[in-house]
Protein backbone atom coordinates (compact mmCIF):
# COMPACT_ATOMS: atom_id res chain seq x y z
CA UNK A 1 0.00 0.00 0.00
CA UNK A 2 0.78 3.39 -0.80
CA UNK A 3 1.54 5.42 1.80
CA UNK A 4 0.36 9.10 1.51
CA UNK A 5 2.07 11.96 2.82
CA UNK A 6 1.34 15.54 3.54
CA UNK A 7 4.32 17.80 4.30
CA UNK A 8 3.15 21.09 5.63
CA UNK A 9 4.96 24.56 5.48
CA UNK A 10 4.19 27.54 6.36
CA UNK A 11 6.19 31.14 5.50
CA UNK A 12 9.68 31.26 6.97
CA UNK A 13 9.82 27.64 7.19
CA UNK A 14 13.14 25.63 6.77
CA UNK A 15 13.96 24.28 3.07
CA UNK A 16 16.77 21.59 5.09
CA UNK A 17 13.68 20.47 7.10
CA UNK A 18 11.89 19.78 3.84
CA UNK A 19 14.54 18.53 1.71
CA UNK A 20 15.96 16.03 3.78
CA UNK A 21 12.79 14.12 4.75
CA UNK A 22 11.64 14.17 0.70
CA UNK A 23 15.08 12.77 -0.14
CA UNK A 24 14.63 9.65 2.11
CA UNK A 25 10.99 8.91 0.86
CA UNK A 26 12.24 9.46 -3.18
CA UNK A 27 15.02 7.45 -2.70
CA UNK A 28 12.45 4.72 -1.03
CA UNK A 29 10.20 5.29 -3.77
CA UNK A 30 12.53 4.54 -6.37
CA UNK A 31 13.99 1.49 -4.70
CA UNK A 32 10.56 0.03 -4.33
CA UNK A 33 7.71 2.04 -6.77
CA UNK A 34 4.55 2.78 -5.18
CA UNK A 35 5.88 2.87 -1.44
CA UNK A 36 5.16 6.68 -0.56
CA UNK A 37 3.54 9.57 -2.49
CA UNK A 38 3.40 12.84 -1.50
CA UNK A 39 2.01 16.55 -1.29
CA UNK A 40 3.25 19.97 -0.14
CA UNK A 41 0.32 21.29 1.79
CA UNK A 42 -0.41 24.66 3.51
CA UNK A 43 -2.78 27.31 4.68
CA UNK A 44 -2.66 29.62 2.49
CA UNK A 45 -1.94 28.54 -1.37
CA UNK A 46 -0.48 28.36 -4.05
CA UNK A 47 3.01 29.96 -2.54
CA UNK A 48 4.63 29.82 0.38
CA UNK A 49 8.12 31.64 1.22
CA UNK A 50 10.85 29.99 3.25
CA UNK A 51 13.11 31.58 5.85
CA UNK A 52 15.57 31.38 2.13
CA UNK A 53 13.32 33.92 0.32
CA UNK A 54 12.40 30.54 -2.07
CA UNK A 55 9.27 30.63 -2.85
CA UNK A 56 7.39 26.65 -3.16
CA UNK A 57 4.40 25.73 -4.98
CA UNK A 58 1.72 24.25 -2.78
CA UNK A 59 -1.77 23.04 -2.14
CA UNK A 60 -4.17 23.70 0.16
CA UNK A 61 -5.15 21.66 3.26
CA UNK A 62 -6.73 18.75 2.13
CA UNK A 63 -10.37 18.45 3.11
CA UNK A 64 -10.52 15.08 2.92
CA UNK A 65 -8.13 13.17 5.31
CA UNK A 66 -9.42 9.64 4.88
CA UNK A 67 -6.75 8.59 2.18
CA UNK A 68 -3.93 10.36 4.67
CA UNK A 69 -1.74 8.33 6.28
CA UNK A 70 1.40 10.43 7.66
CA UNK A 71 1.01 14.44 8.39
CA UNK A 72 4.53 15.49 8.80
CA UNK A 73 5.02 19.60 10.12
CA UNK A 74 8.12 21.11 9.08
CA UNK A 75 9.88 23.45 10.97
CA UNK A 76 11.52 27.28 10.57
CA UNK A 77 11.23 30.89 11.80
CA UNK A 78 8.03 31.14 11.39
CA UNK A 79 6.49 28.61 13.36
CA UNK A 80 5.52 31.07 16.08
CA UNK A 81 3.49 32.41 13.46
CA UNK A 82 1.99 29.30 12.36
CA UNK A 83 0.93 28.12 16.42
CA UNK A 84 -1.60 31.30 15.97
CA UNK A 85 -2.92 29.98 12.59
CA UNK A 86 -6.10 29.17 13.71
CA UNK A 87 -7.47 27.14 10.73
CA UNK A 88 -4.00 25.15 10.46
CA UNK A 89 -3.63 24.06 13.73
CA UNK A 90 -7.53 22.96 13.83
CA UNK A 91 -6.79 21.49 10.37
CA UNK A 92 -3.98 19.36 12.62
CA UNK A 93 -6.09 18.26 15.23
CA UNK A 94 -8.79 16.91 12.47
CA UNK A 95 -5.80 15.37 11.19
CA UNK A 96 -4.82 13.55 14.12
CA UNK A 97 -8.34 12.33 14.95
CA UNK A 98 -8.52 10.96 11.24
CA UNK A 99 -5.78 8.16 12.22
CA UNK A 100 -3.14 9.82 10.25
CA UNK A 101 0.14 9.33 11.75
CA UNK A 102 1.51 12.83 12.82
CA UNK A 103 5.18 13.84 12.62
CA UNK A 104 7.15 16.43 13.27
CA UNK A 105 10.92 17.87 12.30
CA UNK A 106 13.09 20.38 13.93
CA UNK A 107 10.96 23.22 15.52
CA UNK A 108 7.59 22.13 13.95
CA UNK A 109 7.41 20.18 16.77
CA UNK A 110 6.05 23.82 18.30
CA UNK A 111 3.14 23.63 16.06
CA UNK A 112 1.88 19.93 17.13
CA UNK A 113 1.94 20.95 20.78
CA UNK A 114 -0.29 24.45 19.89
CA UNK A 115 -2.45 21.77 18.52
CA UNK A 116 -2.88 20.10 21.41
CA UNK A 117 -1.86 16.68 20.14
CA UNK A 118 1.51 16.30 22.23
CA UNK A 119 -0.05 16.51 26.11
CA UNK A 120 0.50 14.20 28.45
CA UNK A 121 3.30 12.49 25.55
CA UNK A 122 6.67 12.37 24.98
CA UNK A 123 8.81 14.43 22.24
CA UNK A 124 11.62 16.64 21.56
CA UNK A 125 12.89 19.58 19.68
CA UNK A 126 15.59 21.62 18.26
CA UNK A 127 18.03 22.11 21.91
CA UNK A 128 17.58 26.01 20.52
CA UNK A 129 13.82 25.93 21.56
CA UNK A 130 13.61 24.09 24.35
CA UNK A 131 13.24 26.58 27.03
CA UNK A 132 10.37 28.03 25.19
CA UNK A 133 8.19 24.65 24.84
CA UNK A 134 8.67 23.89 28.03
CA UNK A 135 7.46 27.19 29.27
CA UNK A 136 4.84 27.24 26.77
CA UNK A 137 3.57 23.80 26.73
CA UNK A 138 4.33 22.58 30.20
CA UNK A 139 1.49 19.17 29.57
CA UNK A 140 4.68 17.87 27.50
CA UNK A 141 7.36 15.68 28.45
CA UNK A 142 9.89 17.49 26.53
CA UNK A 143 12.96 15.30 25.74
CA UNK A 144 15.82 18.05 24.85
CA UNK A 145 18.58 15.77 24.50
CA UNK A 146 17.05 13.49 21.98
CA UNK A 147 16.96 13.23 18.16
CA UNK A 148 13.76 12.14 17.44
CA UNK A 149 10.99 10.18 19.66
CA UNK A 150 8.72 7.88 18.73
CA UNK A 151 5.75 7.71 20.58
CA UNK A 152 3.02 4.58 19.64
CA UNK A 153 -0.76 4.80 18.73
CA UNK A 154 -3.29 4.79 21.90
CA UNK A 155 -6.25 3.90 20.46
CA UNK A 156 -8.42 3.75 23.85
CA UNK A 157 -7.57 7.79 23.97
CA UNK A 158 -7.45 8.32 20.18
CA UNK A 159 -4.21 9.72 20.36
CA UNK A 160 -2.31 9.29 17.09
CA UNK A 161 1.41 7.87 16.56
CA UNK A 162 4.19 10.70 16.53
CA UNK A 163 6.99 11.40 15.89
CA UNK A 164 8.76 14.09 16.89
CA UNK A 165 12.51 15.03 15.78
CA UNK A 166 15.34 17.68 16.61
CA UNK A 167 17.28 19.89 15.03
CA UNK A 168 17.66 19.34 10.83
CA UNK A 169 19.31 16.88 10.13
CA UNK A 170 17.62 14.93 12.77
CA UNK A 171 14.66 15.10 10.54
CA UNK A 172 16.17 12.18 8.24
CA UNK A 173 17.68 9.95 10.77
CA UNK A 174 13.50 10.27 12.02
CA UNK A 175 12.29 9.57 8.62
CA UNK A 176 15.23 6.44 7.71
CA UNK A 177 13.25 5.27 11.06
CA UNK A 178 9.67 5.81 9.58
CA UNK A 179 11.24 3.63 6.56
CA UNK A 180 12.58 0.93 8.57
CA UNK A 181 9.32 0.72 10.84
CA UNK A 182 7.51 0.31 7.47
CA UNK A 183 9.65 -1.59 5.02
CA UNK A 184 12.22 -2.97 6.44
CA UNK A 185 15.81 -2.19 7.59
CA UNK A 186 17.56 -3.01 3.99
CA UNK A 187 15.71 -0.49 2.83
CA UNK A 188 16.37 2.52 5.27
CA UNK A 189 20.22 1.14 4.78
CA UNK A 190 19.83 1.52 0.98
CA UNK A 191 18.41 5.14 1.39
CA UNK A 192 21.04 6.23 3.94
CA UNK A 193 23.90 5.06 2.01
CA UNK A 194 22.71 6.70 -1.20
CA UNK A 195 22.49 9.77 1.23
CA UNK A 196 25.90 9.44 2.67
CA UNK A 197 24.47 9.38 6.05
CA UNK A 198 24.81 7.06 9.15
CA UNK A 199 21.72 4.99 8.62
CA UNK A 200 21.03 4.30 12.72
CA UNK A 201 22.13 7.07 15.12
CA UNK A 202 20.11 5.86 18.04
CA UNK A 203 16.92 8.53 18.88
CA UNK A 204 18.22 8.20 22.34
CA UNK A 205 21.43 9.99 20.91
CA UNK A 206 22.03 13.18 22.24
CA UNK A 207 21.98 16.18 20.02
CA UNK A 208 25.28 17.00 19.14
CA UNK A 209 25.61 20.18 20.92
CA UNK A 210 25.07 19.92 24.52
CA UNK A 211 26.79 23.03 25.85
CA UNK A 212 24.93 25.44 23.18
CA UNK A 213 22.33 26.02 25.42
CA UNK A 214 24.05 25.58 28.58
CA UNK A 215 24.62 29.28 29.04
CA UNK A 216 23.39 32.69 28.31
CA UNK A 217 26.18 35.56 27.06
CA UNK A 218 24.56 37.85 30.08
CA UNK A 219 23.54 34.75 32.42
CA UNK A 220 24.88 35.06 35.78
CA UNK A 221 26.77 31.60 35.54
CA UNK A 222 28.93 32.60 32.98
CA UNK A 223 32.18 33.16 34.69
CA UNK A 224 31.49 29.99 36.95
CA UNK A 225 31.17 27.92 33.92
CA UNK A 226 34.30 29.36 32.13
CA UNK A 227 35.89 28.53 35.24
CA UNK A 228 35.05 25.03 35.48
CA UNK A 229 35.97 24.53 31.90
CA UNK A 230 39.67 25.74 32.96
CA UNK A 231 39.92 23.08 35.15
CA UNK A 232 38.37 19.70 34.70
CA UNK A 233 40.23 18.07 37.20
CA UNK A 234 38.76 19.48 39.94
CA UNK A 235 35.54 17.47 41.67
CA UNK A 236 33.20 20.73 41.20
CA UNK A 237 30.65 19.32 43.72
CA UNK A 238 27.54 21.58 44.23
CA UNK A 239 28.23 22.72 47.89
CA UNK A 240 32.21 24.37 45.97
CA UNK A 241 30.08 25.25 43.22
CA UNK A 242 27.51 27.21 45.07
CA UNK A 243 30.34 28.83 47.41
CA UNK A 244 32.14 30.33 44.39
CA UNK A 245 29.07 31.89 43.76
CA UNK A 246 28.15 33.20 47.04
CA UNK A 247 24.83 31.34 47.44
CA UNK A 248 23.38 28.42 49.47
CA UNK A 249 23.97 24.90 48.17
CA UNK A 250 19.81 24.76 47.53
CA UNK A 251 19.55 27.85 46.21
CA UNK A 252 22.62 27.58 43.92
CA UNK A 253 21.20 24.22 42.60
CA UNK A 254 17.13 25.86 42.11
CA UNK A 255 18.49 29.23 40.23
CA UNK A 256 21.50 27.41 38.22
CA UNK A 257 18.69 25.19 37.18
CA UNK A 258 16.52 27.91 35.79
CA UNK A 259 19.11 29.86 33.72
CA UNK A 260 20.30 26.24 32.09
CA UNK A 261 18.09 24.05 32.42
CA UNK A 262 20.37 21.54 33.87
CA UNK A 263 21.65 20.53 37.10
CA UNK A 264 25.01 21.70 38.14
CA UNK A 265 26.18 17.85 38.14
CA UNK A 266 24.70 17.50 34.41
CA UNK A 267 26.37 21.12 33.66
CA UNK A 268 30.08 19.86 35.05
CA UNK A 269 29.31 16.68 33.10
CA UNK A 270 28.12 18.08 29.43
CA UNK A 271 31.49 20.57 29.76
CA UNK A 272 33.83 17.41 30.47
CA UNK A 273 32.63 15.64 28.15
CA UNK A 274 32.88 18.74 24.82
CA UNK A 275 35.87 18.85 26.22
CA UNK A 276 36.77 14.82 26.09
CA UNK A 277 35.24 14.88 22.42
CA UNK A 278 37.64 17.46 21.38
CA UNK A 279 40.77 15.92 22.73
CA UNK A 280 40.24 12.90 20.90
CA UNK A 281 38.69 14.39 17.97
CA UNK A 282 41.93 16.26 17.98
CA UNK A 283 44.26 13.31 17.48
CA UNK A 284 44.74 12.59 21.53
CA UNK A 285 46.76 9.39 21.52
CA UNK A 286 45.68 8.25 24.78
CA UNK A 287 42.15 7.77 26.18
CA UNK A 288 42.95 7.39 29.48
CA UNK A 289 44.74 10.61 29.53
CA UNK A 290 42.17 12.59 28.33
CA UNK A 291 39.61 10.76 30.74
CA UNK A 292 42.03 11.90 33.36
CA UNK A 293 41.98 15.45 32.15
CA UNK A 294 38.56 16.16 31.35
CA UNK A 295 37.93 15.22 35.29
CA UNK A 296 36.51 11.32 34.16
CA UNK A 297 39.34 9.69 36.66
CA UNK A 298 38.82 6.67 34.57
CA UNK A 299 38.07 5.39 30.70
CA UNK A 300 35.09 3.71 31.83
CA UNK A 301 33.23 6.79 33.55
CA UNK A 302 34.24 8.39 30.50
CA UNK A 303 32.52 6.08 28.58
CA UNK A 304 29.25 5.79 30.41
CA UNK A 305 28.62 9.60 30.28
CA UNK A 306 29.81 9.56 26.39
CA UNK A 307 27.22 7.12 25.84
CA UNK A 308 24.38 9.05 27.99
CA UNK A 309 25.17 12.32 26.35
CA UNK A 310 26.39 11.59 23.00
CA UNK A 311 24.95 7.73 22.17
CA UNK A 312 28.56 6.63 21.21
CA UNK A 313 31.43 5.48 23.27
CA UNK A 314 34.57 7.88 22.90
CA UNK A 315 36.46 5.54 20.87
CA UNK A 316 34.05 6.61 17.80
CA UNK A 317 35.39 10.46 17.92
CA UNK A 318 38.92 9.30 17.07
CA UNK A 319 40.30 10.33 13.81
CA UNK A 320 40.61 7.36 11.42
CA UNK A 321 44.31 5.35 11.02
Amino acid sequence: MTCRIAFVIFPSFQQLDLAGPMAVFELARLARPGSYDWRIVASVPPMVRSSAGVAWPVTGLPRRLDGLHLVMVIGGDGVDAACRDARLVAWLQRAARSGARIASICSGSLLLAAAGLLDDRTATTHWSRGRQFEADYPAVRLQPDRIYVREPAVRRRQWPELWTSAGMTAGIDLCLALLAHDHGEELARQAARQLVVERRRPGGQSQFSPLLDLQRPDGRFVTLLDAVRADLRQPHGVEDLAARACMSPRHFARCFRAETGATPAQAVERLRVEAARAALEGGASSVLRVAQDCGFGGTERMRRAFVRLLGRPPAAFRPAA
